[in-house]
């Protein structure tokens, strides 16, 4: 069997091709355009078990539809084509994936949503998921499902909003339900100012590795639970950087949180109790 030298130019080659045709699924992902693909996926499986199988009518059929499809896949997917050249006119198209980029606008929005609550003085509790599943506590909840956003957030806790009681619980990049009865602390020297939203925080972290966020109704004061424990009000860039973590997804042996966890045994952030 005759096996082709394989020369360096050939791998170059095909490296290319491969990085161009990743470059242009990322840019369709998400949009129509992404059905449509699959669609001529079938199509061409189709037709290549007509050839296999030798069904000369089908076979004819979908070659004449393929011929056509040249003709029409330019008009199905103009929107995504001239994106496709827009980015490269910009020189967007040969940069990294902007991933990065994207989860820290979401840290953002997130961000946005807990600092308007903070100031309007709306109570609120979100719970940020991570290795150990909550699903026992979700399930029975109002389920969303949704890309979170300033907007979304600050209207499941508005006041008057049926799912403002309980937590909203999020995993990475989806808000995954609202109305949300968490497990109270068993603490019995927590200080009588803090109230269910800060009981409910304190006992989710407490069975499981989530990381609660609390907006204080009374103070407007954001505060933070890790692990049973409960942080003093935090700086917009405290949140800032805690969020950017979260949806990055940095799980590594000292993580931030493992670090933010062990720094809440310091004097400075540590809720002492009051009378």
């Amino acid at each position: 069997m005759f096996i082709p030298k394989l020369r360096w130019q050939d791998v170059l080659d095909i490296f290319i091709i491969a990085f161009i045709v990743y470059k242009l699924l990322i840019l369709v992902v998400g949009t129509r355009a992404v059905q449509l693909l699959k669609g001529l996926m079938v199509l061409g499986l189709t037709a290549a078990m007509a050839n296999l199988l030798e069904l000369k009518a089908l076979t004819w059929l979908l070659s004449r539809l393929f011929q056509a499809m040249l003709i029409a896949i330019p008009i199905l997917f103009q929107p995504e084509l001239r994106r496709v050249l827009e980015e490269l006119g910009r020189g967007h198209l040969w940069k990294m994936r902007k991933g990065q980029e994207r989860l820290e606008a979401l840290a953002e929005e997130v961000l946005r949503a807990i600092l308007y609550l903070a100031s309007e003085r709306i109570g609120a509790l979100l719970v940020l998921q991570r290795e150990t599943g909550l699903k026992e506590i979700w399930r029975s909840a109002v389920p969303i499902k949704a890309q979170p956003s300033q907007e979304l957030l600050v209207s499941l806790f508005w006041p008057g909003n049926p799912l403002h009681d309980g937590a909203v619980i999020l995993d990475r990049g989806t808000v995954i339900a609202a109305s949300c009865y968490l497990p109270l602390t068993e603490k019995s020297d927590l200080s009588r100012w803090y109230g269910t939203r800060h009981r409910a925080a304190l006992g989710v972290t407490e069975i499981s590795d989530a990381i609660a966020i609390v907006v204080s109704e009374e103070r407007g004061e954001v505060s933070l639970a890790v692990s049973g424990r409960l942080s003093k009000p935090l700086k917009e860039d405290q949140l800032r950087k805690l969020l950017i973590h979260y949806f990055r997804g940095k799980e590594e042996p000292k993580s931030f949180f493992d670090r933010f966890r062990q720094s809440l045994n310091d004097e400075d952030l540590v809720v002492e109790d009051e009378d």
